[in-house]
């Protein structure tokens, strides 16, 4: 899986350009073989969707972010529904920037987890140290930690469909990176925790994903890791020729 996180970047019709563009330089059988999945903003969600829904490309629809309600008095919150009505098939939770800038803490994160699993949708679960907990050895502790917590109450049925990706808070929109061998090591430890917490069945099967200024560049060494099983891409998948020669990686 290469899932595009555009962040708050990019109006509607500039979604739609971006996608469309995308269609031209990822071909229908790039696209089958690796899984794309495109998160815009909220606002570009339904523009998004009608172009993919439309022209039957073969894309997937994420969003950023949900409330851990399903509906009620929250200004500015998006609710679960309002995102499956969408076709919305994933949903980032947990990432880095919610935790730092807007407070969601591992209890938030883990409703949130809940909100998109109860309402037919498959969470990204964002998960990651600081670059003073990676320094003073406590990358694992850190990570096993947020993943339990995330999954804390969900049984393996429910997580079926749920995706992990390990991005390290000091490697994002920095242009530093973990090792390819380092990051294994972490989605190992990721796995361990999901087998203790959830089910084994659940750990083999999840796919975990990294997240740490990844590019068309570095794709390649990161993707030979039998441990990683895509990227959650940031800046680099803002542009439609850079999001495609990483998702052709290979």
């Amino acid at each position: 899986m290469i899932a595009a996180n555009w962040k708050m970047h990019k109006t509607h019709l500039e979604a739609i350009q971006a996608v469309q563009k995308l269609s031209y330089l990822l071909d229908r059988k790039d696209a089958e073989r690796v899984e794309v999945v495109i998160c815009p903003a909220f606002t570009a969600l339904r523009s998004v969707q009608t172009l993919i829904d439309s022209d039957r490309l073969p894309y997937g629809l994420g969003a950023q972010d949900v409330h851990p309600e399903d509906e009620g008095a929250f200004t500015g919150g998006v609710a679960g529904p309002m995102l499956a009505a969408l076709d919305v098939a994933y949903v980032i939770v947990g990432h880095s920037e919610r935790r730092q800038l807007f407070g969601d803490d591992d209890a938030t994160v883990n409703r949130k987890v809940k909100a998109v699993i109860r309402n037919g949708m498959a969470p990204i679960v964002c998960v990651g140290e600081t670059l003073e907990e990676r320094e003073s050895g406590g990358t694992e502790t850190k990570v096993a930690e947020q993943v339990r917590r995330a999954f804390d109450g969900i049984d393996a049925t429910a997580a079926d469909r749920s995706v992990v990706a390990y991005e390290p808070i000091w490697a994002i929109g920095t242009g530093r990176n973990a090792e390819p061998t380092d990051a294994g090591q972490v989605v190992e430890v990721i796995r361990a925790t999901l087998a203790d917490r959830v089910s084994a069945e659940l750990a083999d099967g999840v796919r975990v994903l990294y997240g740490g200024s990844v590019k068309p560049g570095n794709i390649r060494e990161f993707m030979a890791h039998p441990e990683i099983d895509g990227a959650l891409v940031g800046g680099a998948s803002l542009d439609p020729e850079s999001l495609a020669l990483i998702a052709r990686y290979r």
